[in-house]
């Protein structure tokens, strides 16, 4: 099959349907555990500050969708996050860096300085084609995992009673205390209100999965938690701890174990069995919390970044 049979462009809205297609079929292939349908798609293709018409870039051939590419501007820090996936019976003919040119030059136009690719350890075959095409590893992220059952409960019993949950209307508040906590952290982008009150309304999350907790009228960490889709790769009930913060006036106090251990209550109220989380290899500080707590290191990913010239 000749390269000249297909065609790469921007996406369009009449490609919807196929685009879900496509991507549950890479979910079948590659089971993360997470869940795709049309709802979750939907959500992703709306999320503010980003346009799936120009940041989305489909292969087609004999009139089916079968990759993508995947552009997210975090303008903010001068980046674009690239998602790249190609149906295996269609690799090995050059399409992912066809579709990586699509991207850059997008990205250049949007004015990000840097390009950023995510890939699992075990991703032997995108480490070598991005160090083909000038990527660099630029850093290290841990993938740790927590038995429910192993905690002492007693101990998060006791922080849920010192933490509520949000409230709707009050995403401002979450808005500040993640951006303050995360302020100078590598590859994060500030958020708006919009871009977090749109997460906080999406079908997979709610308000009650974000723990806050105060001192006085002031927010000083926050954990914010979700749960797996059903129907993933294996039969447990997984949750995920999505962001953990502490304000940095605060750090050093036990606020984020607190926080953390309350993140967890809320996951084990859903009967969840596993928690799982993602952390900089870097941040020294959260990877012995989050050992302290039980968490132990199940794989690892890597980002590589291409410096936009």
């Amino acid at each position: 099959m000749s390269n000249s049979a297909y065609t790469i462009r921007n996406y369009q809205p009449k490609d919807f349907d196929k685009y879900v297609l496509l991507n549950v079929e890479a979910e079948k292939l590659k089971p993360t555990g997470w869940g795709v349908s049309p709802q979750v798609v939907a959500e992703n293709l709306g999320q503010p500050n980003y346009s799936p018409e120009q940041d989305l870039f489909v292969v087609e051939i004999a009139g089916d969708i079968i990759g993508y590419m995947d552009t997210r501007p975090e303008l903010t820090i001068g980046r674009a996050i690239l998602d790249c996936w190609v149906h295996p019976e269609h690799r090995r003919r050059g399409l992912a860096t066809r579709l990586l040119n699509y991207s850059m030059r997008r990205d250049k136009e949007l004015g990000a300085r840097v390009a950023h690719v995510n890939i699992m350890e075990d991703n032997v075959v995108a480490q070598r084609v991005l160090s083909r095409l000038d990527f660099s590893l630029v850093r290290r992220f841990l993938e740790l995992r927590l038995d429910i059952a192993d905690i002492h409960w007693p101990d998060i019993n006791q922080a849920a009673l010192e933490c509520r949950y949000l409230q709707r209307g009050e995403e401002c508040k979450l808005t500040q205390i993640q951006n303050r906590a995360f302020v100078g952290t590598w590859g994060y982008n500030p958020n708006t209100v919009e871009e977090i009150t749109y997460c906080i309304n999406r079908s997979t999350c709610s308000p009650e999965d974000v723990v806050l907790i105060y001192e006085g009228d002031k927010v000083i960490g926050y954990c914010w938690t979700g749960r797996a889709c059903e129907g993933g790769a294996t039969n447990e009930r997984k949750g995920q701890i999505y962001m953990l913060g502490t304000d940095p006036d605060y750090r050093g106090r036990g606020v984020g174990k607190k926080v953390l251990l309350a993140g967890l209550a809320r996951l084990k109220s859903k009967s969840l069995q596993v928690a799982e989380l993602t952390v900089d290899s870097e941040n020294k500080a959260a990877c012995a919390l989050y050992k302290s707590i039980g968490f132990k290191v199940q794989t690892s990913s890597f980002w590589y970044e291409k410096v936009l010239n």
